[in-house]
C-alpha cells in the first residue's frame, strides 16, 4: 500500500511544484519507489507523454526529479485557459471540450473526480509513496464544495498535508493563520505541519514568528527553505515569467509574451546559455536591439495574432526581418509567420480567415483535431543565416490543431526565418549551439565550441533542490508524520 506526502499553499506559486519535486528526488535518493501527483493542474505550460496524451509540465519535471518517464496519470485533469474566462478541459490526456469556469466548477469537476480516483488507484499500485501537489489555496471557500485538488483529495487518501507559505511575499504569517482558520475541523486536522520557503536573510531573527506559529496553530514547523537563486527547475505557469529573466550575454533574444503565451519553457534552456541575454518583449519597442525574436506557442492563435497587429509587433517584426534580424517561430508562432491562418470551424475565435505575417510560404487552417506527439527528427540539414546547421537524432513534441501547407517535414527555413511546431527543440545541445553561433557570427561575434548537456544539469539541479530541502527541513519528523 502506498503512503501519501501532499503540500498544499496559503497561495498560488509559494513553491509546492518545487517543493514536492525536491521530495521526489528526495525520497528517490533514499531507495524510494515515488512518483508525483496533481489532480488537476491549471496552466499553458503541457507536455506529450509517450503515448501521445497531453499533461502539465509541473508534473514531468516532478517525475523527472523521481527519475520516472511522465505518465499521464500524475496528471489527469489539465485545463488550458483560452481567454473570457474559459479553458480547453483536458482529462487523461484528451481534449474533452472547452469549458467556462462556471461550467467546469458547478458541472463538471465532480464527475472529473472519479478519473482522479483511478488515476489514484493505479499509482498507488504501482509506487510505494506519492507525493502529492495541490492548487491554489485550500481555503477558497467558494471553490471548497467543488474542490478536486485539495482536501478533497487529502480527505479520500487520508493524505497527511504539509501547508506551505512563501514568506518572500510578505504576510506569511498571517496567510498560514488565516488559511488553517478558513479550513473546516476535519481539514484541519490534516495539516500536519508548516513550511516556511523563499526565506532570505538570518533565520535566527526569524525564530520568535515560528515559536509564535507553532502556539498559535498547534502545528509543527518543519523547516524555513532559503530562497534559491537560479533554480533551474521548469516552472508551473506565466506567473514566474517576469523572473525568467537571462542577464550579461552578447546576443539579445526577444520572446514576444504573447497574451495567451503557452509552454514557455521551450526558452529555458536558451536562457542558461552564459552568451545569452534572453527576455520577454511586452512592447514593440523592445525589439529594436534584439539579435534574434522569437514568437512563442500560444493557446489561441488567432487572437495574439490580432494582439500583436493591435500592439504594434507586426510592424516591428517585418521590419526587423528585413535588416536581417532572424525570426524563429515555434508551433503557435510558426503559424503566424505564414501566408494565412484559416478556422473554418470557429475554433479559436470568431474570425474565420486572417492573414499572418507572410515571412513564410505556408498556410494553416484549424481542425477539430489536435495533434500531440512525441517526435524525432532523424537529420536535418538546414542553411540558416548563411551558415550550415547539421544535426541528428534532435527530440521534441507537437501540440497543435493547425494543418500547415508546404510543410516537408518538422522544420521550415527561408534565409533568416525558421519556424516549427516541435516543442522542446532548443534542448538539443547541438542543434542549440549550432544556431546561436549562426546569431553570434551575423553579429561579427566569434562562434563558441562549448556545448552544454542540458539534461545532465537538470538533473544536477534536482540534486542540489533536494540537498537544500532536506537540509532545511526536519526530515525526521516528516518521516514520522508519513509514518502515521
Amino acid at each position: 500500500m502506498a503512503k501519501y506526502l501532499m503540500f498544499q499553499g496559503t497561495s498560488s506559486h509559494v513553491g509546492k511544484s518545487i517543493l514536492t519535486a525536491a521530495m521526489c528526488r528526495i525520497f528517490f535518493r533514499a531507495g524510494v519507489n515515488v512518483a508525483p501527483f496533481k489532480a488537476a493542474n491549471m496552466a499553458l505550460n503541457s507536455y506529450v507523454t509517450a503515448d501521445g496524451l497531453e499533461m502539465g509540465r509541473a508534473q514531468v519535471a516532478q517525475a523527472e526529479a523521481a527519475c520516472l518517464a511522465p505518465i499521464v496519470e500524475m496528471n489527469p485533469v489539465l485545463l488550458k485557459p483560452t481567454g473570457n474566462a474559459t479553458s480547453q478541459v483536458i482529462i487523461n490526456g484528451k481534449p474533452v471540450g472547452v469549458m467556462s469556469a462556471a461550467e467546469y466548477h458547478k458541472n463538471f469537476s465532480l464527475k472529473a473526480f472519479d478519473e482522479v480516483k483511478s488515476a489514484l488507484k493505479k499509482l498507488s499500485a504501482e509506487f510505494e509513496m506519492i507525493v502529492i501537489e495541490g492548487a491554489g489555496s485550500p481555503a477558497e471557500v467558494n471553490l471548497r464544495d467543488n474542490d478536486i485538488v485539495n482536501m478533497r483529495v487529502a480527505k479520500y487518501l487520508n493524505a497527511p498535508v504539509i501547508l506551505v507559505a512563501d514568506i518572500d511575499r510578505g504576510g506569511a504569517l498571517a496567510s498560514i493563520v488565516g488559511t488553517l482558520e478558513l479550513l473546516e475541523d476535519d481539514e484541519r486536522e490534516l495539516v500536519k505541519g508548516i513550511v516556511i520557503n523563499k526565506f532570505r536573510g538570518d533565520v535566527n531573527l526569524f525564530l520568535p514568528a515560528v515559536d509564535f506559529l507553532e502556539k498559535k496553530t498547534s502545528k509543527p514547523v518543519l523547516g524555513i527553505i532559503p530562497y534559491i537563486e537560479k533554480l533551474g527547475v521548469d516552472d508551473e505557469d506565466s506567473v514566474s515569467l517576469d523572473d525568467k529573466i537571462s542577464a550579461g550575454g552578447e546576443i539579445n533574444i526577444a520572446v514576444i509574451r504573447l497574451g495567451k503565451i503557452s509552454n514557455f519553457t521551450d526558452f529555458d534552456s536558451l536562457a542558461g546559455e552564459s552568451d545569452v541575454n534572453l527576455f520577454y518583449a511586452k512592447t514593440a519597442d523592445e525589439l529594436d536591439d534584439a539579435d534574434l525574436i522569437i514568437l512563442p506557442g500560444s493557446k489561441n492563435t488567432s487572437e495574439d495574432l490580432i494582439y500583436l497587429r493591435e500592439n504594434n509587433f507586426v510592424e516591428k517584426i517585418l521590419s526587423k526581418s528585413k535588416e536581417g534580424t532572424p525570426i524563429i517561430g515555434i508551433c503557435g508562432g510558426f503559424q503566424m509567420l505564414g501566408e494565412k491562418i484559416f478556422d473554418p470551424h470557429k475554433t479559436e475565435s470568431n474570425h474565420v480567415e486572417l492573414d499572418g505575417l507572410k515571412l513564410l510560404p505556408i498556410e494553416t487552417t484549424f481542425s477539430a483535431e489536435k495533434f500531440t506527439r512525441q517526435v524525432t527528427i532523424d537529420k536535418i540539414d538546414i542553411n540558416f543565416l548563411g551558415e550550415r546547421i547539421c544535426a541528428e537524432n534532435l527530440s521534441g513534441y507537437e501540440i497543435h490543431a493547425g494543418i500547415t501547407t508546404n510543410l516537408d517535414g518538422k522544420i521550415f527555413v527561408r534565409e533568416n526565418i525558421f519556424g516549427t511546431y516541435v516543442h522542446g527543440i532548443f534542448d538539443n545541445d547541438n542543434f542549440r549551439r549550432q544556431i546561436l553561433n549562426a546569431v553570434r557570427v551575423k553579429k561579427n561575434l566569434p562562434p563558441l565550441e562549448n556545448v552544454r548537456n542540458v539534461r545532465a544539469e537538470k538533473q544536477k539541479n534536482y540534486d542540489r533542490l533536494a540537498k537544500i530541502v532536506s537540509e532545511n527541513l526536519n526530515m525526521e519528523l516528516l518521516y514520522k508524520i508519513i509514518n502515521g
